[in-house]
Formats: C-alpha cells, structure tokens, sequence
C-alpha cells in the first residue's frame, strides 16, 4: 500500500544527527537524542492521535493507541531506536532514486558509488524508489525507517478507524548502538503481552535468535627500556597484545563466519611499549560456546602471565545481551502471528539469526518477549547505506496485519 507522509517523515528525521556515544556517561548518551524525541518525536506522537504520550528518564518516548475492537484483547508493542552509529551522522543529505534501472548509483559528488557489482543486493530493487546517502555521511535507516514506519501505520490506523486493531503500544528509545539502550526499559510502564523492534533489514526478515554478546577490555602493561639495549629487559606491550590477538583461532572472526558462527572481533588497539590496551567483541548463539569463548581469553592471559612474575595481561569481561531465542521459544505466538501475516502478503518470511543484537534482545529477557521485523536498511552504519521505500511501505503493512490479527 502506499502511504504519502512515509517518504517525507523519513527524510525529516534521517536530516537529524542522534548518534551516540559510547564514551558517555548519560543516559541517552547525546543531547542530540534527547531534542529529537522532545522536538520533533513527541508533539508528532500527539499530533497522530497516540495517548498517554510521555518522556522517561531513561530515554524513551512511549505514547498508548487504544484498542477499536473488544474482542483484540492484545497489548503489543513496536519498538524503534533513534540512535544511529558511529559514522559520520551531521548533514545527512540523502538522494532519492526513482525507479531504480539497475545501474550504479553516484553518492552525490564524493566519488564513492553504489554498484551492483560490489552491492549485488542492488539487483532486488529493480523499478523501485531508492533513498541513499550523498557519500559522506550514514543515512540513518537503522533506525529512522523502523520509526517512520510505526509513526505512519498508527498515523493510518487514527485515519482509518474502520481497521480494527488492538491496543498499541510504540516506544522510541535512545542507544542501541552503542548496546545499552534498553539497560533501563521500563517494562512495567510498557505494559504489553509482546512487542516487536522495526529494526532488521531486508524485506521479509523476521528474527527471534540473536548472539549472545559480551565485551573484553585488554590491558597489556610493558617495561619500556632504550631498545639498544633491551635484551632480556624490555617487555613491548604491543607485542603482548599481538601475541594474544595470535593465540586467538585465526578463523574466529567476522570477516571469516557466517550463519551460526561466532567470532572474536578486535575493535581498538593503542597504546605505546609502556602500555597497551586493545577491546574486543565476543559473540555466539549457544551458551555453552559463548562461555568457553570467554574463558578462552581468561586462558590466554594466564597463560602468557606464567612467563612474568607480575601479571601483565589484564583480561576485563562484561556482558552485555544474550540470545533472546531461549525467552521466545517458550511460546512462539509473535513468530507465528508475524509469519502469517507476512505470507497473506505475498512477503516470503526470512527466518534467520541477527548476527548481532537489538533492543529486544534485552527487553526479552525483562519479560517482554520482542522478535525482531525488518524495516528495509541495507549496507547500514555507513556511507553505502540505503533503503527501499517500497520495503518499508510493506514494513508498515505487515504492522497494520498484527495489530488486526485475531
């Protein structure tokens, strides 16, 4: 179906910059996202016909549609984040590609283009209106098109009371990306039988296992000496962090696994000979496996520590999400709701694992069981993104489908 505000809500709030920051100690973690949700998202709330419309501390802009139809007794949610990632996110200028003919497409005068023969993701938008980013900057779709989509389809429904549907209930939240987002949902305050985050990718994705995540913070302390004569005297603590990179399997990373496959991800290295800190991400679908991946690099250290008579290598670990399919897999009424729907409309469901996470990884485990829908972005968290606007017209159809669903 077409809806004529979905194209110019999105390219409102993709032109603003709400990435987040890891560094931060506030919650959202950037003011920019704070003016976004007060500014633009919550009076847009109201002025669609949501109720109870409100602004928690923790970051999220909640707002309630009442049932129309007695008989719906659910409570279901839809979840979206305002964050984007770390990419450049000031003056987001996005081009719009009518009838997309197959070709490569130049992101405005950068010089990088998007072409079907590194994209061949390209080919499946053929005939379709496609919005890109100008080559310097992200576009946003991750999350922007799961809030444009939400907004739109309640927008909908308040126009169209003929659509029967049951209680709604929609929260924008700040910091996903950065994994910290939903640390403070409010569950009681959400109240829904479940909910499901607009936040996949292509059409037809519908997910209920992710990884199970953790993070390692690595400091390595050296001895720095002159090196004309540091003979059994200098301990480089990049050279620690290279060897324990190496003792890591070599095929364990993301660049070399797929499906169900996990992997250990270097993020950051500095430091000097004195000292050096590298950060990793850990991830893995069974519990079993993503707990011998920590203790691995538990091992490694101790390992590398029996050679000096301090320790030097200084393993750091937190969690920070698990995969929700343990929660969901209990009662499986979302998947099967959300695949009926997809299939009564011609949209073939792609039931696969996220090979990363989203806010309902979380808000899973606090007692809300949140699948995960697509909402069309594609090549996300950087200057090659871009989205299908007839994907996410069908994002907001599959939307309208739950909430009627009996």
């Amino acid at each position: 179906m077409k809806y004529p505000t979905l194209l110019d809500r999105f390219l409102v709030y993709v032109k603003e910059n709400t990435r987040s920051d890891e560094n931060s100690t506030t919650t959202p973690s950037t003011q920019n996202q704070v003016e976004f949700a007060q500014n633009i998202l919550l009076p847009e709330m109201e002025r669609i016909g949501l109720q109870n419309v409100h602004y928690l501390p923790n970051g999220f802009a909640i707002g309630t549609l009442p049932a129309n139809d007695p008989s719906l007794t659910r409570k279901i949610g839809f979840i979206a984040h305002m964050d984007t990632a770390d990419f450049n996110a000031e003056g987001v200028n996005p081009q719009i590609i009518e009838n997309y003919n197959g070709t490569p497409i130049a992101l405005g005068t950068s010089g990088f283009e998007l072409h079907p023969k590194d994209f061949p993701q390209l080919n499946n938008y053929h005939g379709q209106t496609l919005i890109t980013t100008d080559g310097t900057t992200l576009l946003g779709s991750d999350d922007k098109s799961g809030i444009a989509e939400i907004m739109t389809a309640i927008e909908y429904l308040v126009a169209h009371p003929e659509i029967k549907h049951c209680e709604i209930r929609v929260g924008f939240g700040p910091d996903e990306e950065i994994g910290v987002g939903a640390d403070k949902f409010d569950v009681e305050d959400f109240d829904v039988d479940f909910a499901y985050t607009m936040d996949g990718g292509p059409l037809g994705e519908l997910q209920y296992e992710t990884f199970s995540a953790a993070g390692a913070k690595i400091d390595f302390i050296g001895r720095n000496v002159h090196p004309g004569s540091a003979k059994d005297q200098m301990i480089n603590a990049f050279q620690l962090a290279i060897d324990f990179h190496n003792a890591l399997p070599e095929a364990d990373r993301p660049e070399k696994t797929d499906g169900y496959q996990g992997f250990f991800h270097l993020m950051d290295m500095v430091g000097s000979v004195d000292q050096a800190h590298t950060s990793y991400i850990i991830r893995d679908f069974e519990e079993a496996d993503f707990e011998a991946r920590k203790q691995l690099m538990l091992d490694i250290a101790e390992k590398m520590n029996q050679a000096f008579d301090t320790p030097r290598v200084i393993v750091n670990l937190h969690d920070q999400y698990y995969n929700m399919k343990k929660i969901i897999e209990k009662d499986m009424t979302p998947i099967t709701i959300a695949k009926e729907v997809m299939e009564s409309l011609d949209i073939k469901p792609i039931i696969e694992p996220v090979r990363g996470g989203t806010d309902g990884s979380k808000i899973s485990f606090m007692g809300i069981p949140t699948p995960n829908i697509f909402a069309g972005g594609e090549n996300m968290h950087g200057r090659f993104e871009f989205v299908s606007l007839e994907t996410m017209e069908k994002a907001v159809d599959v939307i309208l489908g739950i909430v009627g669903h009996e």
